[in-house]
């Protein structure tokens, strides 16, 4: 029955032109295809697809089979023969139908799945997804670029660990033609950025002996190709990634770089430093301590990543082993100060004891003017109260009971005269504003200028809120400053008394 109604549907429209065809025609082709597929009429569907007397009905309207034709791939539940009938019209109608409809009909099956389905879904369909590109007259670039958000957006979600390296590994064959095709496109770009991020910045990869047979590895590999292969050789992305210098053709890129492309970039870094990929393809020039002062800033984005925490482990790695000096520490900073928080925030016990490990590690590579700038230029009070607690004077992992009269006397000492001078300079401020209960004249103002535009003066109430503000943060300074000392106390106490 199936089949004569859709052979009753294709008599009425090989008389009318193309552009005669209603919306009914469609509905009804479709819903008597489906019927044939779903009944099992398979073979007669295959003749009518064939016929080519319905060539323009079918390059019109059979884009509307490939969602039956696909979901019964996917059930899995067909005799062979009647799978590669199956295969077999899924080859025509992408041969056959208009490459635009079918573009948008792939894409919205990719879409559809969830689970382990996903990665089912992908590798079935990128085949003729690449075919039905190919086929595109005009506009390809960002067909390309569509395909690649699509799939992306879904492996991200993939919770399959097994099918997403065989999809990383299908997508690199999908992708190999338009990079050959469409030179220093924006689309393969920001896909390879994407890669690098998604899975790649959370991968984990198997041992250097196993290399060869890792999908992972060799996904890493091509992507890192890819993006040399476009214009832009990995290794002066690298190494002029956060620098003024324009580096990128999309303006896009320029002004995401520092917020969207931070965590592309340390994952970048992660596969050539730490994991080798590629980097043979790196000048053999390069000094210890340079190495170390660019990878900085990367191992700081891994530290506050949820994904970057899993490899905490292999981002020592990046640190040469050599000794490193306050000029080293003075551009790096900010990476100690996430270290401190992965090891007091973390929820995961391991994970805080290797973010010890590590400080211990950079710590003892530093010299003796460095480790005494890192208890200061740091200004963590917070550190050297967890370091203290942690670090026995007889054990001295970390070298801080060796600097201890230093840092007393060059440190706590002066912080001390210096937080009684600010609070009583603060609290006599309040006073004064408090009993005026009015502004300052404006003689004894000082005025800021950005842009040549003289930004107007604070409030009242709000240069009161600023300096309560200030005031509770110099206690709160006292207060750990106080538990430091009491500590240092109870230490040495208890070691000279053994």
């Amino acid at each position: 029955m199936a089949v004569e109604e859709l052979l009753s549907i294709i008599k009425k429209c090989q008389i009318l032109d193309e552009d005669d065809f209603k919306e009914e025609d469609f509905g009804l082709f479709q819903l008597a295809g489906q019927k044939c597929i779903e009944e099992g009429h398979i073979n007669q569907l295959l003749e009518i697809i064939k016929n080519e007397n319905n060539k323009v009905i079918i390059k019109t309207m059979g884009w509307n089979l490939i969602g039956p034709v696909v979901r019964c791939l996917l059930r899995n539940d067909k005799e062979n023969d009647e799978r590669k009938s199956y295969f077999l019209m899924l080859d025509l109608l992408v041969k056959l139908c208009n490459p635009k409809e079918l573009l948008l009909g792939l894409l919205e099956l990719i879409e559809e799945p969830s689970g382990k389905q996903i990665s089912q879904i992908i590798l079935l369909l990128l085949q003729p997804l690449q075919t039905v590109i190919q086929k595109l007259p005009n506009n390809k670039a960002y067909s390309v670029g569509l395909a690649l958000s699509t799939l992306w957006n879904q492996l991200q979600i993939q919770t399959d660990d097994y099918g997403l390296c065989q999809c990383c590994k299908a997508l690199i064959e999908f992708t190999k033609p338009f990079v050959e095709e469409f030179i220093l496109t924006y689309f393969l770009c920001l896909s390879c950025f994407k890669s690098l991020k998604c899975p790649l910045l959370a991968a984990q990869f198997l041992e250097q002996s196993e290399a060869g047979n890792d999908p992972l590895r060799c996904f890493a590999s091509e992507i890192i190709g890819f993006l040399s292969a476009i214009g832009h050789p990995f290794p002066k992305i690298i190494f002029n990634h956060g620098r003024k210098k324009r580096i990128w053709n999309y303006l896009e890129f320029e002004e995401e770089e520092d917020k969207q492309l931070a965590d592309s970039m340390a994952s970048l870094a992660y596969l050539v430093f730490v994991q080798g990929i590629r980097i043979d393809q790196l000048p053999m020039v390069l000094s210890p301590s340079y190495i170390l002062q660019f990878n900085m800033g990367h191992t700081e984005v891994f530290l506050q990543s949820m994904y970057g925490l899993n490899n905490i482990s292999t981002i020592d790695n990046l640190v040469v082993y050599s000794q490193y000096n306050v000029y080293i520490l003075n551009l790096n900073f900010f990476y100690f100060q996430s270290l401190v928080k992965v090891m007091t925030l973390c929820p995961i016990e391991t994970l805080r004891k290797k973010g010890l490990a590590m400080l211990q590690l950079y710590i003892n590579k530093l010299d003796s003017q460095g480790k005494y700038t890192l208890f200061r230029i740091m200004a963590s009070l917070n550190l050297l109260r967890y370091l203290i607690i942690k670090d026995n004077e007889n054990d001295n992992q970390t070298g801080l009971w060796t600097e201890l009269g230093k840092i007393e006397n060059n440190f706590l000492k002066p912080l001390h005269t210096g937080l009684n001078m600010s609070k009583a300079h603060y609290e006599a401020e309040i006073k004064n504003r408090q009993e005026n209960n009015q502004v300052q004249k404006s003689k004894d103002l000082c005025s800021v200028t950005v842009g040549r535009e003289e930004i107007p003066n604070m409030p009242p109430e709000m240069q009161l809120k600023v300096l309560h503000s200030a005031l509770f943060t110099f206690d709160l300074i006292e207060s750990v400053l106080a538990r430091v000392e009491e500590l240092i106390e109870i230490k040495t106490k208890s070691t000279s008394e053994l």
